[in-house]
C-alpha cells in the first residue's frame, strides 16, 4: 500500500532538514515523497538537494499563492493509495509513523482515512512539548464544540481525494484544512478511525495564533466554513472550541519527550 506524502515549502530553511531526517529515516519504504516549494529564496532548496542519496523524491518548485495552492499540487500528483502532509516546520515522532498509518488502514478496510493526537514542541527545544492534542474518537456531536481531527496526522485514502475533488479552498487564508475536514466529515461523511497515539510533532507558533488580529481571522474563518457548507454554526461556537482546547495545554506543561 504506497503512501504519497506531500511537504509544501517555502523560506523553510530553518526547519526543513528536521523534516526530511524524520522522512528519511522512515522503516515504511512503499512511499512517494513529494515536495512543493514556492521558489524559496533561502537555502531550503540546497538543503533538499542534500537528501537526493537518502530520499527518493519529486521536486516541484514554482510560484503559488501560498501554503493550500501548494498542498493541492501535491494531492493532485499524488499516486500512492494514502495521502498524508508532513508540513516543512514538523517531523515524526519516530520511525515507525507510516508504518503505523500503513497498519491501521489495512486493519480498518472500511475507514477512508486514519488520524492519531499531535504533540505541539517548543521551537527552541524540541524535546519539550509544550501542547498535547488528544484527538480522541470522532462523534459528529464533537465538531458542535469546535473539535477537528488535527490536521497533520491526518491520512486519507487517495480514492476518497479523487472522488471528492474539491481540497483545501484557496481563499482561505488560515483555516483551509478546518474547513476542508468540516466538509469531509459532515458534508461527505468521510469513514475515519482514530490511531491513539501521537505520529506528528509540530512546532508552536502557526499563523493563526502570531496576534490578536490573526486569531480573529482564525475565528471569521471556521465560522465561514459553516456557512459555505449550508451549514448551521453552533451557538457559542467559538467559545466552546477555546474553552475545549484549554486541556491540551495544561497536558502539554513541563512534558518531556
Amino acid at each position: 500500500m504506497k503512501i504519497s506524502l506531500i511537504t509544501p515549502t517555502y523560506n523553510s530553511a530553518s526547519t526543513i532538514r528536521d523534516t526530511l531526517e524524520s522522512v528519511a529515516g522512515q522503516t515504511y519504504r512503499d512511499l512517494e515523497y513529494i515536495i512543493i516549494d514556492g521558489v524559496s529564496q533561502d537555502d531550503t532548496l540546497s538543503i533538499i538537494q542534500e537528501y537526493q542519496d537518502r530520499l527518493n523524491f519529486k521536486l516541484l518548485s514554482e510560484p503559488d499563492n501560498g501554503l493550500y495552492e501548494a498542498m493541492n499540487k501535491g494531492i493532485n500528483l499524488a499516486t500512492g493509495e494514502i495521502v498524508g502532509i508532513l508540513n516543512s516546520d514538523d517531523f515524526f515522532k519516530d520511525n515507525l509513523a507510516l508504518e503505523k498509518v500503513a497498519g491501521c488502514l489495512v486493519a480498518n478496510p472500511e475507514a477512508e482515512a486514519c488520524y492519531s493526537d499531535l504533540e505541539f514542541v517548543d521551537p527552541n527545544n524540541l524535546a519539550r512539548v509544550v501542547r498535547f492534542w488528544r484527538a480522541g474518537i470522532y462523534h459528529e456531536k464533537k465538531l458542535a464544540n469546535g473539535w477537528i481531527i488535527p490536521h497533520p496526522s491526518l491520512f486519507i485514502k487517495n480514492v476518497f481525494y479523487k472522488n471528492h475533488p474539491q481540497w483545501f479552498n484557496e481563499q482561505f487564508r488560515l483555516a483551509a484544512d478546518y474547513e476542508m475536514i468540516l466538509r469531509f466529515l459532515k458534508v461527505y461523511q468521510m469513514k475515519v478511525v482514530y490511531l491513539p497515539e501521537t505520529l506528528v510533532r509540530m512546532r508552536v507558533g502557526g499563523a493563526s495564533s502570531r496576534n490578536l488580529k490573526q486569531r480573529r481571522l482564525g475565528w471569521r474563518e471556521l465560522c465561514q466554513a459553516w456557512k459555505i457548507n449550508n451549514l448551521k454554526k453552533p451557538l457559542f461556537f467559538i467559545g466552546r472550541r477555546v474553552i475545549s482546547k484549554l486541556p491540551q495545554f495544561f497536558r502539554g506543561i513541563h512534558h518531556r519527550i
